[in-house]
């Protein structure tokens, strides 16, 4: 059974799957629909619509208050490049793995490149301590995504000689 968190997450994505890129909603209204404190939704927006996994969140408080969500635009060139200052010197664990639900949300990669982009990331595998591991991270991180642009570009001249 999914948690309140989840379900709110789950919501808020539906109403982008309707084609908008741009969500204007109430905090409190949103609140009362789920009947949670207005804090679970503000829960929910910072921790799961974050830049890294694609969302930029606006709030104007007060009476007459909103909460704007933008989803970002992805062209797959532009948006690895973005990625890799994104990640810039130093990345926690939360955010790369965000960042790489949001590349798999948005087919820039496969489910089978996120599994592997996972598993080089983890804190397990990058048995050092902070923050030189959140650096390696970081290096690692922008390696694979920089790995995936060269193929991308291969890719192209590959299919522009077999015309």
């Amino acid at each position: 059974m999914p948690n309140l968190a989840d379900v709110i997450e789950n919501f808020i994505k539906a109403m982008f799957q309707e084609g908008k890129t741009i969500l204007e909603i109430q905090r409190n209204e949103l609140a009362s629909k789920f009947r949670c404190a207005p804090s679970q939704i503000n829960y929910v927006l910072t921790t799961r619509f974050t830049v890294e996994r694609g969302y930029i969140v606006e709030s104007r408080r007060g009476g007459g208050g909103y909460i704007r969500i933008k989803k970002l635009k992805i062209r797959d060139d532009e948006f690895l490049r973005e990625i890799i200052d994104i990640v810039g010197d130093s990345i926690t664990s939360s955010k790369a793995v965000g960042l790489v639900q949001f590349m798999l949300e948005e087919g820039i990669i496969s489910k089978r490149e996120a599994e592997l982009f996972n598993a080089v990331i983890n804190r397990k595998n990058l048995d050092i301590p902070l923050p030189e591991r959140d650096r390696l991270r970081a290096r690692l991180l922008k390696a694979m995504v920089a790995a995936l642009l060269g193929h991308e570009e291969e890719k192209g001249e590959e299919d522009y000689e077999m015309r």
